[in-house]
C-alpha cells in the first residue's frame, strides 16, 4: 500500500517487467526539482526487502529509488539466479529507464547500500559506470559469505548443492571488477570499522585495489560504542546522510570543482510520470479485481473473541490488510480463491475500518476494498436474523460454479443438502431468500430479479427442522452483462 514519508513526498510503487525477471521499486520524487537520483539497495534485515526506508532519506533532496530483493521469494544481492545474471540485468533496466525518464545521464546518480546492499551498490556503480558510490560495510567475497551465512540465498544465487566453483566464480565478482578499473573516476565513499566482524576477511584485504581510483575515500569508523557489523551504519548515519546531500547538490565532498544548487523547479516531469504510470504496481480492477470480504458484514457488530475476516480474492496469491495505515497481516489466498485471518491478539472495542487488497503471483497489487465493523463485548445474533448456528453440514452447490462468469443475468441456483429441512442465502450480510430441501437432498432456487452486472459473494447455508444453521459454502461468480429486466435488490457492493 503506497505511503507517504513524513516528508510528505508519496512514495510510488511499481514493477519493471520488461526484463526476463521483475523487478519491484518505490519511487520518490526529489524536492524543489533537484536533478539526481539516489538508488538504493538493501540489506538483509530491510524490512520487507526495501532498504533504508525507515525514514532516514526524508531529508535527502534527490530523486530516491528504492530496489527490492525479492526474487522468487528471496535473496540475490541484485545478481543471479541459480548464476543466471539476467537477473542482474532486469535491475540495472529499471535504473536505466528511471534515469532516462528524469533526463540524467549516469554523472547525476548515486548508488547507495549497506552490507548486502553495499556490495550490489560498488558492483552496479563501477560496473554501469555510475559516477558517485556509497558503499556501507560491503562483503567483497559473496559466494563464501552466502554459502556460510545464509545457506537459503547461496542455493537460490549458486544452484542446487552450491557448487564450490560457483562460490569460487561469485567471490571473484566484485575483486576481478575493482582490478579493471572500469570506472576509476567514480566518487567511492566506502566506509567500515576494525570492530565489524566481518572486516578482516570481507574489506581490508581489498583495500588496495583502490589505489589507482583518484576519488575513492575510505571512511574508518572506530569507536568503542561499535559493537558489530550492524552498529557501523547506525553511527554514522548523520555523516552518511550529509555525503548524499552534497552529492545531490552535484558537489562531490573532494578538492576540486564544486558545483552548487542543481535544481530545476519547474522542469518537466512528464516522462518520468508516464514510466511510473506504465510500470505502477497497481492493476485496474478490469485486469486484477479488488478482494471481496464475506466476513464481518458491513457495520457488523462482532464480539470481540470471534473476529475473524475472510472472503475472496480472485487470481491473488495473497492479499494484504491495513488499519490506519499501519499493517495488519498478509494471508495467503487458497486455490479456491479463498482467504481467512485471525488476529493473534484481541482487537479493542468500537468501529474499525480496514483496508485491503490482493497481490498475484507477479507482485502486482489489486485496487483497494474496505471493510468497516464494530468490536463488542456482548454475543451477537447472527447476522441476517438466522437462527444460531448448529452441526449441520454446509450445503453443496453445483450451479454457479466458483468464479464462473455468468453471461444471464437470471442467476438460479442449484446444489444438494442430505439431511437439511431448507437452504438460505446471504449477500453482504443481507439475507436474500431460501428453499426448500427436497427428499432427495436436492435443492434449486430462482432470486426472481436480475442480478445487477459485476462481481457477487453469496453465502448458501442450510437449515436444520430444529432451526440450527450450518456454515456456510462460499459461491463467488460475476455476471458479465446482460438485456434490461428486472432490477436486483441488492447492487454487487450489497447496497439497497
Amino acid at each position: 500500500m503506497s505511503k507517504a514519508p513524513t516528508t510528505g513526498r508519496p512514495l510510488l510503487n511499481g514493477i519493471e517487467a520488461s526484463g526476463t525477471f521483475p523487478v519491484e521499486y518505490r519511487f520518490a520524487h526529489a524536492k524543489n526539482g533537484n536533478r539526481h537520483l539516489v538508488v538504493v539497495f538493501a540489506n538483509f534485515s530491510a524490512p520487507d526487502d526495501y532498504g533504508w526506508s525507515n525514514g532516514v532519506f526524508d531529508n535527502v533532496r534527490a530523486n530516491i529509488l528504492w530496489i527490492r530483493d525479492r526474487f522468487d521469494g528471496t535473496n540475490s544481492y541484485y545478481l543471479c539466479k541459480e548464476m543466471d545474471f539476467s537477473l542482474e540485468q532486469s535491475v540495472a533496466t529499471l535504473i536505466f529507464n528511471v534515469m532516462e525518464a528524469l533526463s540524467l545521464t549516469p554523472a547525476d546518480v548515486t548508488m547507495w547500500g549497506g552490507s548486502k546492499g553495499g556490495s550490489a551498490a560498488l558492483y552496479f556503480g563501477l560496473r554501469y559506470g555510475f559516477r558517485n558510490i556509497v558503499s556501507i560495510v560491503p562483503q567483497f567475497l559473496i559466494g563464501t559469505y552466502v554459502s556460510t551465512v545464509h545457506p537459503k540465498v547461496a542455493a537460490y544465487m549458486l544452484g542446487e548443492g552450491v557448487p564450490q566453483e560457483n562460490v569460487r566464480a561469485l567471490d571473484a565478482l566484485l575483486p576481478d571488477l575493482v582490478r579493471a578499473e572500469v570506472n576509476r573516476d567514480a566518487n567511492i565513499y566506502l566506509l567500515s570499522s576494525p570492530q565489524d566482524e566481518q572486516y578482516p576477511v570481507q574489506v581490508e584485504p581489498f583495500l588496495g585495489l583502490f589505489r589507482n581510483y583518484g576519488n575513492f575515500n575510505f571512511l574508518f569508523s572506530e569507536s568503542p560504542f561499535i559493537t558489530d557489523h550492524t552498529q557501523v551504519t547506525r553511527r554514522n548515519v548523520p555523516a552518511l546522510m550529509g555525503i548524499v546531500n552534497l552529492l545531490a547538490d552535484g558537489t562531490p565532498p573532494r578538492l576540486g570543482f564544486v558545483r552548487n544548487g542543481y535544481e530545476e523547479p519547474d522542469r518537466d516531469r512528464s516522462a518520468i510520470d508516464a514510466y511510473l504510470a506504465s510500470t505502477s504496481q497497481l492493476k485496474g480492477q478490469e485486469t486484477f479485481p479488488s478482494p471481496m470480504v464475506r466476513t464481518p458484514a458491513f457495520n457488523e457488530e462482532v464480539p470481540v473473541s470471534a473476529v475473524r475476516l475472510a472472503g475472496v480474492a480472485p487470481g491473488a496469491v495473497r492479499v494484504s490488510l491495513w488499519e490506519n495505515g499501519k499493517f495488519l497481516a498478509s494471508p495467503p489466498v487458497t486455490p479456491d480463491g479463498s482467504w481467512s485471518w485471525k488476529a493473534d491478539n484481541p482487537w479493542k472495542k468500537g468501529k474499525h475500518l480496514v483496508r485491503l487488497f490482493s497481490v498475484d503471483a507477479q507482485g502486482f497489487h489489486s485496487e483497494r476494498t474496505e471493510v468497516s465493523f464494530v468490536v463488542v463485548d456482548a454475543p451477537v445474533m447472527p447476522r441476517g436474523g438466522g437462527a444460531p448456528a448448529g452441526d449441520g453440514a454446509a450445503p453443496t452447490v453445483t450451479v454457479p460454479g466458483v468464479h464462473e462468469q455468468v453471461m444471464d443475468a437470471r442467476v438460479v441456483f442449484r446444489g444438494s443438502a442430505p439431511g437439511a429441512a431448507q437452504v438460505g442465502f446471504r449477500e453482504n450480510g443481507v439475507l436474500l431468500g431460501g428453499a426448500m430441501v427436497a427428499p432427495d437432498g436436492m435443492w434449486s432456487w430462482d432470486s426472481g430479479w436480475a442480478w445487477g452486472e459485476g462481481a457477487h459473494f453469496v453465502e448458501v447455508f442450510t437449515v436444520t427442522a430444529s432451526g440450527a444453521e450450518s456454515p456456510a459454502t462460499p459461491v463467488p461468480f460475476t455476471v458479465l452483462g446482460f438485456s434490461a429486466g428486472v432490477s436486483s435488490p441488492l447492487s454487487y457492493d450489497g447496497a439497497r
